[in-house]
C-alpha cells in the first residue's frame, strides 16, 4: 500500500457547516435586535400594565380621579375625570390580543388555502385563488367596517374579519412559494410511498416555505395593529368604558392642546410597536433573501 494511500485510508469524514437558520439570520441584523427590543417594551407594558396601574396610580381604570381634562396626577384625566395613565396602563391588552388572534388566524388559513392551491393546482387551484381575487378586491377596513355594521361590534368579529381579509393575500405568496417546490424530488419520493396529501403539505411543503410565511406572518401583525387601533378609534371596535389605546385617541382628541397626554401615550405606544414590529419583519424579509447581516 502506498503512502497516499494509507493517508487516504486514515482521513477521517470532513463535517459540512450547515447554514444558519432563518431566525438566526434574521438576528444578525441589528435592525431586529432593535425591533424586538421595542416591541417587548410595548408587549411588556401591555401585559402587566392592568395590574401595575392601580399599584403606581392609585385609581382602577374606571375609578373618577379628578376634574376633567386636569394635569392632575402623572398624566392628567380624562373627559371624564378618569387617571389618563391608568387607562393607557390598562388599555394595550385587548388590541394586542385582538390583533395577535386576527394575525394566526389570517396566516394559518391563508397558508393551507395557498399550500393547498399550488400544491393541487387546475380546477381545485382556479377556484381558490378566484374566490381570493374577490376577496382583495374589498378594501380590508372596509370590509371590516361592513360587517361591524351588520353585525356589530364584537371582539370575535374583529377577529374573524381582519383574519379573513389577511387571509386572501397570505394565500398568495404561500401559493407562489409552494408551486416553486412541488416539483423537487422529496416530493415526488414521498408521492411514489403514497403518502396523503395532508403530510406531503405538512411535513414536505411547508417548512421549504417557512421564511415568505414568516415575513407575511410579521407584516400582518403591522396591518393588524393598525386595524383594530383604527376601529376602535372610528367605535366599531373595543367600546366604552373598557380602556384601549384607539378609544383613547377618540375620547381624548378634543383636548389634545389643553391635555394632550391622553392621546400622545396611546399613539406613542402604537407608533413604537409598529415600527418594532416593520423592523422584524424587514429582518425577516432580509434574511429569507440571503442578505447578509450587521446592519
Amino acid at each position: 500500500m502506498t503512502t497516499v494511500d494509507k493517508k487516504t485510508e486514515m482521513a477521517e469524514p470532513v463535517a459540512v457547516a450547515q447554514p444558519p437558520g432563518l431566525f438566526r439570520r434574521a438576528w444578525s441584523f441589528r435592525q431586529a435586535k432593535i425591533g424586538v427590543a421595542l416591541t417587548a417594551v410595548v408587549v411588556i407594558v401591555a401585559i402587566v400594565g392592568p395590574w401595575a396601574g392601580p399599584w403606581i396610580t392609585g385609581f382602577e381604570a374606571n375609578d373618577f380621579a379628578g376634574k376633567p381634562f386636569k394635569p392632575d396626577g402623572i398624566a392628567g384625566t380624562d373627559g371624564i375625570g378618569r387617571d389618563v395613565l391608568t387607562r393607557f396602563l390598562a388599555g394595550g391588552t385587548s388590541l394586542l390580543l385582538y390583533a395577535a388572534l386576527a394575525t394566526a388566524l389570517g396566516v394559518v388559513l391563508g397558508a393551507a388555502l395557498g399550500m393547498l392551491a399550488g400544491y393541487s393546482g387546475g380546477v381545485l387551484d382556479g377556484l381558490i385563488m378566484r374566490g381570493n381575487d374577490v376577496l382583495m378586491s374589498f378594501p380590508q377596513l372596509v370590509f371590516a367596517l361592513l360587517a361591524i355594521a351588520m353585525i356589530g361590534p364584537e371582539g370575535w368579529l374583529l377577529v374573524l374579519v381582519i383574519g379573513i381579509s389577511h387571509a386572501s393575500r397570505v394565500a398568495r405568496v404561500a401559493r407562489q412559494a409552494t408551486v416553486t417546490v412541488v416539483g423537487n424530488e422529496y416530493i415526488r419520493a414521498a408521492e411514489m410511498y403514497a403518502t396523503p396529501r395532508w403530510l406531503i403539505l405538512s411535513r414536505e411543503v411547508l417548512p421549504n416555505i417557512t421564511g415568505p410565511l414568516m415575513v407575511e406572518l410579521g407584516l400582518r401583525l403591522t396591518y393588524s395593529i393598525g386595524y383594530v387601533a383604527s376601529l376602535s378609534f372610528l367605535g366599531l371596535g373595543i367600546q366604552p368604558p373598557a380602556a384601549d389605546w384607539g378609544l383613547m385617541i377618540n375620547e381624548n382628541r378634543i383636548a389634545l392642546v389643553v391635555q394632550p397626554w391622553g392621546v400622545l401615550l396611546p399613539v406613542l405606544a402604537i407608533a413604537v410597536l409598529t415600527v418594532g414590529t416593520n423592523l422584524i419583519t424587514d429582518s425577516l424579509a432580509s434574511a429569507a433573501a440571503g442578505r447578509g447581516g450587521k446592519r
